[in-house]
């Protein structure tokens, strides 16, 4: 091994180790526990060393977000693996009980990614992340297969059009990355439409879960989330 190929190897490491510690923190004290002083204590670094790998702080919670968001797609993925391909109600629901159930037990990481302003980050839910990408093939292959009720183009309000047509494209153009492709006949704005509000009632019920914001103490959550699945694919056309 040259000297060369070890500091390349070395520095690997470390930066492997920083977000190892940063995300250990973030479990166990939460985002405010996680700052580059910290991170330098557990090290036994100085906190100006960590500059060595990273331009800024936010630049370091954007790269533990995107190993946060690579994980849960691992989870999700192997999930999706015990139903058939061509189960497409199947795999929504398994791809939502997913995110869930990950959500609940990794909180802490869960309000860092999807509950955290993205001050100096790149966007959290990008369609080329791969968390993103899992929920977003399931997506395609419903689409792609499966005759669905969704609003008419006309019928979406004029204010988001915009907004989806922008993300209608770089859906498609994704998912052609991924080797998916998917004719924009397939993808009218209404659509995109209902992607986002399935996505809007997804989120806010699973937030609503792990921060106990509830309005009322609610024992077992659970039997709401499966109802309130089972209205979101009933009303899209898919059969529970």
């Amino acid at each position: 091994m040259t000297e060369a190929t070890r500091r390349d190897r070395n520095r690997v490491d470390t930066d492997q180790q920083i977000r190892t510690v940063a995300r250990t923190l973030l479990v166990s004290h939460g985002r405010q526990g996680v700052t580059l002083r910290a991170i330098a204590r557990e090290m036994r670094i100085t906190a100006p060393a960590l500059y060595r790998y990273y331009d800024s702080f936010d630049a370091l919670i954007q790269q533990v977000c995107a190993d946060i968001c690579a994980d849960l797609a691992v989870e999700l993925t192997e999930g999706l693996a015990a139903v058939s391909p061509d189960d497409t109600t199947g795999q929504v629901f398994t791809v939502c009980r997913g995110f869930r159930e990950w959500a609940i037990h990794h909180p802490q990481e869960f309000s860092l990614v999807f509950a955290t302003p993205a001050v100096g980050r790149s966007g959290e839910h990008r369609p080329d992340d791969p968390f993103g990408q899992v929920f977003l093939t399931v997506a395609a292959r419903v689409l792609a297969t499966r005759e669905l009720s969704i609003p008419a183009d006309a019928d979406v309000p004029v204010e988001l059009r915009a907004d989806l047509a922008d993300f209608r494209e770089s859906l498609i153009k994704s998912l052609a990355e991924a080797g998916i492709d998917l004719p924009p006949g397939l993808l009218p704005l209404g659509a995109a439409y209902t992607m986002l509000r399935f996505w809007v009632r997804l989120y806010g019920q699973v937030a609503l879960e792990v921060f106990g914001r509830f309005p009322f103490p609610v024992t077992d959550p659970q039997p709401l989330f499966e109802s309130m699945v089972t209205e979101l694919v009933t009303e899209v056309g898919l059969t529970a």
